[in-house]
């Protein structure tokens, strides 16, 4: 990657990074990465997501070696991903309030309104332990699968698609997916929520991007940041996963 291309991937990075702050899928924690290669990625830098300021370069990661000082320790899940999915193009770790609580109860958003269709694969992963190893992290980037993203029991949810735009759109989505789970449950009980679900069929239906759906969502997310103006998005045909 030129120098030039690398410039435009580190406002990339930053520009995800904000929008998952401003949306309220981070907090002082999380991280989000783009690919840079078959052999390198990407990371925002160590700090909180929301207070990244404009110019503050993210770190070149490789994703066979260890991970560099100053780097979390979690961006090790980053590695794995990339290792095991060369469709994957952006990573982002995030911890979503309503996501972060249903998980608590080892409850996975269900695909019950069109937004909620497009996380439908989700992968649920038992353990609450940070993921500061390198075989736990592999371990979690096979159950991933070709899901586009994961819950972790008390621990957030990780995102994924062919572009780190992409990714953070899924983030939003899984966690919009999570405030209606909510919803449906308080007002219905869990009994009758079971059938307020959409049918295998209808979740095909509405897994479509066209329509400019995630170019949509991707400027709602970015709204009012200076650096997402200059910053020309590509929106490759995101996967859904298997049902």
């Amino acid at each position: 990657m030129s120098g030039a291309d690398l410039t435009v991937l580190q406002r990339r990075v930053r520009v995800a990074a904000r929008a998952l702050a401003r949306h309220g899928l981070v907090q002082a924690w999380g991280h989000c990465s783009a690919r840079i290669d078959e052999t390198s990625f990407l990371v925002c830098a160590s700090r909180p997501m929301g207070c990244l300021g404009e110019d503050e370069p993210g770190t070149v990661v490789r994703v066979d070696a260890p991970l560099p000082p100053g780097v979390l320790g979690e961006v090790r899940i980053h590695q794995q991903i990339y290792r095991m999915r060369a469709d994957v193009g952006g990573v982002c770790r995030v911890m979503p309030p309503h996501l972060v609580a249903l998980s608590t109860l080892r409850i996975v958003p269900r695909p019950r309104h069109g937004v909620g269709a497009f996380n439908a694969a989700c992968r649920f992963w038992e353990d609450p332990r940070l993921l500061r190893d390198d075989a736990l992290a592999a371990q979690l980037a096979a159950h991933l699968g070709d899901a586009p993203s994961l819950v972790m029991r008390a621990n957030g949810a990780v995102a994924v698609g062919p572009s780190i735009e992409l990714a953070a759109g899924f983030a939003w989505c899984l966690e919009d997916a999570a405030r209606i789970e909510t919803l449906v449950r308080s007002a219905a009980g869990e009994q009758r929520a079971e059938s307020a679900c959409l049918t295998r069929d209808e979740i095909a239906l509405r897994q479509v991007s066209s329509g400019s759906v995630f170019e949509r969502l991707w400027e709602y997310l970015t709204a009012g940041d200076p650096e997402a103006v200059d910053t020309a998005v590509d929106f490759p045909p995101p996967a859904w996963g298997t049902l």
